[in-house]
Parts: structure tokens; sequence; C-alpha cells
């Protein structure tokens, strides 16, 4: 009787912990979810991160220098934001120069704040499930960034 009250026992232990590395899986998984591709390519974080920085639009040449990209690489993926909606681009002439200036548009600024704070909480519960032992901020500052598992 009482092997068999020990077996399921710890078929029961068992059991949870295949239930609680499901729900871990769930949560990793649709916090990846949230984690929008358009923006998670660093190219294009970079991108964000400038235009969202300035109120009325960035001039081509000057978001590529703040990006450090070269023009073909820019355009590239300014034709993808711009395709989802992320930024609006517009090409005029000034001083009988053409000038392409790039913006923010009001669905990419919301994309883009979902998209932050859905990092920031990744970031969190990665944060949070290491070890004391393995922070970087534990670290000495020589091997801060070399911090490994």
């Amino acid at each position: 009787m009482v092997r068999f009250e020990k077996s399921v026992r710890m078929h029961c232990r068992q059991e949870d912990m295949r239930k609680e590395r499901l729900t871990m899986n769930e949560k990793q998984q649709s916090l990846g979810d949230v984690l929008e591709r358009l923006f998670h390519e660093p190219n294009r974080l970079a991108i964000m991160s400038a235009l969202c920085a300035a109120d009325s639009g960035l001039p081509f040449s000057e978001l590529r220098e703040r990006c450090g990209l070269t023009d073909g690489n820019l355009n590239r993926h300014l034709k993808a934001l711009e395709e989802a909606g992320a930024v609006r681009i517009t090409k005029k002439f000034v001083d009988a120069k053409p000038q392409t200036k790039i913006f923010v548009s009001k669905q990419g600024l919301d994309r883009f704040s979902d998209y932050l704070a859905a990092l920031s909480e990744v970031l969190e519960q990665a944060r949070n499930s290491m070890p004391a032992t393995k922070t970087a901020k534990d670290a000495p500052l020589s091997l801060a960034r070399t911090v490994t598992a």
C-alpha cells in the first residue's frame, strides 16, 4: 500500500512539473508572438527610435547618418516599414534639390510603443529568471559583458 501511495505521489509531482513547463512555454511563446518582427530587426529598431525622437520627421541623409546605414540598406528597411504603415515618406524639392523626409505614422508609433512594452516585459522576465550569481550587475566590471551560463 505504501508503494502505491509513493507511486501516485511521484506521478502527481511529475504531472505538476509537466504542466508548469507547458505553462512556462506558453508564456514564453505568447511573449515571443508580441515581439513584432517588423521592429525586432536591429536596424529597424534604430530607425524607429531615431524617428520617434524627431518631432518633425528626419531627412533621409540625417536618418542614414544617425543609424549608420548605407543608402541601399536604409531604403530596404524604409520600404518594409512603409509597406507595414509604420512610416510615411514624403519627397519634394528644396532649393531645386530633391529631399526625402521620413515620419513615423500614428499607427507606427502605436505599434512601436506596444513592441517596446512587450520587449521590456520579456527582458524583465529574463532578468528575474536568472540566478543571482549570473546577473551582469553582480559581475566585476571587466566581466559584465562576458557573463555566461
